[in-house]
């Protein structure tokens, strides 16, 4: 055999070469397609600034405005929902005084005893307002001040302190247009500002500058135009009690010095201040404004849709929507998300119904004293101590989250506000003793609305209610 001799070579398979063109062929095209992609997102992250129509200064109609912003646009109109629900929230318009008469006679002499309903998404700002019981004839024209894209415009018009004093009715024909873009954004350049000069002053007041908030921190103000406690100084200019600080002794040191009250008890005939919903303040003293998270985080979380992100503007509840608001931080299950939330919501709301529960009794009590003839200095203590444990209670019960943005302080404060109508009940029931009365006092059933209302306008009408 001859070892020199060359072996002859191998010869591929036919298929091999079409196989290789082919495999080099899909490769070729799958690189294609992802340049294709990558140039699409960047396009489509470019398109909203190629594209954009000028928008008025003060442009209420937030459809102008989803014209160069339409995902943002699409998204807010779904404040229209009503169909969703927390335990504690949501969107149906859940009637506060059915679900809790206690409240009928908390709030006996103020409109919130006869109509205190849950707000609606922005969407229907203009409906609530325009329904609710208690907006009257002297209602003034502040109370347009969180419900309109209109309000900006007619404040540069017609000047702050004439559109407050403007009687509410008369402005109606031109208040048209609800929540919405107008009232977060500068049209020029969309960054987030102030359009609310109550909130500018408030930080005036405590010798702050709004102008110097960082963006993250905008993302929060912007909420904390509307949705805070306030009151109308000379019965029509906004006002935020922030002068002392934004802490609840805070703003009951800063009514006293003033001497202010937003109405008289019809029973106990206590000076009485209703809180709002101050949520911006809650949140001041809670966990996520301690770590920079602010309201927009959890309320309007990001979106991505192709290659853009953007800002949810279906502004609601975050669990509703766990997963792109809570679960970005919080690396659990959403039903254990949920369910921590609302264990929280839970305990709060118990202690609320606790402080509820001691405040009517010192209500009636007091009113068992006039009727024992303590004298009208006498109870000038008990009545101070009821109004401020009001408060506190109320600053806790207005706030949306039942507790949750702050649910250690505000589980303080409703301390404060139990042991605040416990002390008075018992000043009161010293007072009762002095007169002859050891016995505790009587109190009527006040256990549905109906009930509690007939209770209240017996009072006003003066009629004999046998307390002791």
């Amino acid at each position: 055999m001859n070892t020199n001799e060359t072996p002859p070579a191998r010869t591929l398979p036919k298929w091999v070469g079409p196989v290789i063109f082919l495999l080099t062929a899909g490769i070729i095209v799958v690189l294609a397609l992802l340049a294709v992609s990558i140039m699409e997102r960047r396009w489509e992250a470019q398109r909203p600034a190629l594209a954009l129509k000028p928008i008025a200064q003060w442009e209420p109609d937030n459809a102008v405005w989803g014209q160069n912003y339409p995902r943002e646009f699409e998204s807010y109109r779904n404040t229209r929902e009503t169909g969703t629900r927390t335990k504690f929230g949501g969107g149906p318009p859940r009637d506060y005084l059915d679900e809790n008469p206690r409240q009928v006679l908390l709030f006996a002499g103020n409109p919130f005893s006869k109509d205190y309903k849950q707000a609606r998404g922005h969407f229907h700002s203009i409906a609530d307002v325009t329904g609710t019981k208690r907006i009257s004839e002297k209602s003034p024209g502040t109370c347009w001040t969180c419900k309109s894209t209109d309000v900006p415009r007619l404040m540069a018009d017609m000047g702050v302190e004439q559109f407050s004093k403007t009687p509410f009715a008369q402005l109606k024909d031109r208040v048209t247009h609800s929540i919405g873009c107008q009232d977060c954004h500068d049209p020029a350049t969309m960054n987030l500002r102030i359009t609310r000069p109550a909130l500018k002053e408030a930080f005036a007041a405590q010798g702050r500058n709004i102008n110097e908030a960082t963006h993250q921190e905008m993302r929060s103000l912007v909420c904390a135009q509307c949705h805070v406690e306030y009151y109308f100084k000379d019965k029509a200019l906004l006002t935020f009690p922030w002068a002392k600080g934004r802490g609840v002794e805070d703003m009951l040191a800063y009514y006293d010095e003033i001497n202010f009250s937003d109405y008289t008890h019809a029973v106990s005939k206590t000076p009485m201040l209703k809180a709002q919903h101050p949520d911006f303040e809650v949140y001041s003293h809670g966990i996520h404004a301690y770590r920079g998270v602010s309201c927009s985080d959890c309320h309007m979380p990001y979106r991505t849709e192709g290659g853009v992100k953007f800002t949810d503007h279906h502004v609601q509840s975050p669990l509703l929507n766990i997963a792109n608001s809570c679960a970005v931080c919080h690396r659990w299950g959403e039903a254990e998300i949920r369910q921590r939330v609302e264990s929280i919501q839970t305990k709060v709301a118990a202690v609320k119904q606790n402080a509820e529960d001691a405040l009517v009794a010192a209500h009636l009590d007091l009113a068992a004293a006039m009727q024992a003839g303590v004298a009208e200095a006498d109870l000038t203590g008990p009545r101070q101590l009821v109004r401020h444990a009001q408060f506190r209670w109320d600053y806790v019960s207005a706030c949306n989250g039942m507790g949750f943005h702050a649910p250690q302080e505000c589980t303080r404060i409703l301390a404060d506000a139990i042991n605040g109508a416990q002390q008075a009940r018992l000043a009161v029931a010293r007072l009762l003793a002095a007169k002859g009365h050891s016995a505790p006092p009587k109190h009527p059933d006040t256990s549905t609305r109906e009930k509690a209302a007939a209770i209240i306008k017996a009072f006003e009408a003066g009629e004999k209610v046998n307390l002791l």
